[in-house]
């Protein structure tokens, strides 16, 4: 059933549906289904947490090895061969063999990357629901409000709640895109492909040098715009930026190019990954001129982020798959609200103390091979939330 109420404005309606609710077996059922989530989840996150200590433990010594071995080297302008094979240092400006062209909008720049992004204004929905039971249905109230926006995809409007007077095109005009130099070096030295892929720190072109390239095409700021009134778009309108990243030359707008810290292995004239004996691969490019402490700093705290960050997901995907796997308890007493309520804050104290002592437990064992004592401490203390929760536990039942 579908009941529709417009709120006065075409840019604005509200749509209440309902449905009956589930009975017992039908909860039942999505309940058995979520089990079946929850399991997977739960195995998944085992996999994560064993594997993320490994890798992170495996990258620490990479680095470490990395270190010990790399050679700084004195100049960049001559390729020695002495260093043939070695991972070694350098520092110094970009260089790149030709500027990079954007013919549609007559714009050149002497730079390893060049982006143009596009957007479309364009119709966006929002949608502001609820749910509420109400007569013995479950009744689902939703606001839907549109407007108009700059937007670097296509919105499909095929899939607003309601289309009419909210159309968009179905494709752009014209497409961004990403130009890169097909040879990028630092002094005499050629960067590889996956050196190249991280210069990213891309800024925004000023365009205010630039006359009008087409006569369809209006420049405002740092924009071209395919709109008849830049200041009032209309839907469909386009409005082109550029972007570039690692300035390569010296530019009368932009200043010097940008200088580089790179460690890799030299190969002749190129600097390509260096193989690690731990099975690691160092390829390390940082903006700036620094030092290779500095360097090797930065990428054990990266690496220190990266596995944190892995460790957390682990832990919650593991909470996540417990809670799916006991929610049949909470579906078997939900007809009883005072029972329901002290059975989910249960649950979820059970869901928190196992997922908290397995995610311990499974990475002590990811740390066995690499550092048995650290994982018998881990392992004693993953303990620690079992302990606690049954502490709790026991006073409550002698009460």
């Amino acid at each position: 059933f579908q009941q529709f109420s417009d709120t006065g404005s075409r840019k604005e309606h509200v749509k209440i549906t309902s449905e009956s609710k589930p009975g017992f077996l039908e909860r039942l059922s999505e309940t058995s289904a979520g089990m079946l989530i929850g399991l997977v989840t739960f195995l998944l996150a085992f996999y994560l947490l064993f594997t993320n200590e490994g890798r992170a433990l495996r990258t620490a010594k990479s680095l470490d090895e990395g270190l010990s071995l790399v050679v700084p080297l004195d100049s960049i302008h001559s390729v020695s061969q002495q260093n043939e094979g070695r991972l070694v240092r350098l520092a110094g400006a970009l260089s790149t063999s030709k500027p990079l062209f954007d013919p549609s909008y007559g714009l050149s720049i002497q730079a390893v990357k060049l982006k143009r992004n596009v957007e479309m204004y364009q119709w966006v929905e929002y949608e502001d629901s609820k749910e509420y039971e109400e007569n013995g249905e479950i009744k689902k109230e939703s606001k839907y409000s549109y407007n108009t926006e700059w937007k670097s995809e296509v919105v499909n409007s095929r899939n607003f709640d309601r289309e009419i007077g909210h159309k968009n095109p179905s494709a752009m005009a014209v497409e961004s895109f990403t130009a890169v130099s097909p040879n990028v070096q630092v002094g005499s030295f050629v960067l590889s492909k996956g050196l190249v892929d991280k210069i990213d720190d891309f800024k925004q072109l000023s365009l205010s040098h630039l006359e009008d390239p087409h006569a369809d095409v209006t420049r405002g700021g740092d924009y071209f715009y395919h709109s008849d009134n830049p200041r009032r778009p209309e839907v469909g309108d386009l409005r082109v930026s550029f972007f570039y990243a690692g300035l390569s030359g010296e530019d009368p707008h932009l200043g010097s190019a940008d200088k580089v810290t790179v460690i890799a292995r030299q190969r002749g004239d190129q600097l390509v990954p260096y193989h690690t004996k731990s099975g690691d691969v160092l390829e390390i490019l940082y903006p700036g001129d620094l030092s290779v402490e500095e360097v090797f700093q930065k990428e054990h705290e990266s690496n220190t982020m990266k596995t944190w960050a892995l460790r957390a997901a682990g832990w919650l995907s593991m909470f996540v798959g417990i809670s799916l796997m006991t929610r049949i308890f909470y579906t078997l007493v939900d007809w009883f609200p005072v029972v329901r309520d002290l059975v989910n804050v249960g649950l979820k104290a059970f869901a928190l103390c196992v997922a908290s002592s397995l995610s311990l437990l499974t990475i002590s064992a990811g740390w066995l091979f690499y550092r048995p004592l650290w994982a018998l401490l881990l392992a004693l203390l993953s303990a620690v939330p079992i302990v606690l929760a049954r502490s709790h536990v026991l006073p409550k039942k002698q009460q």
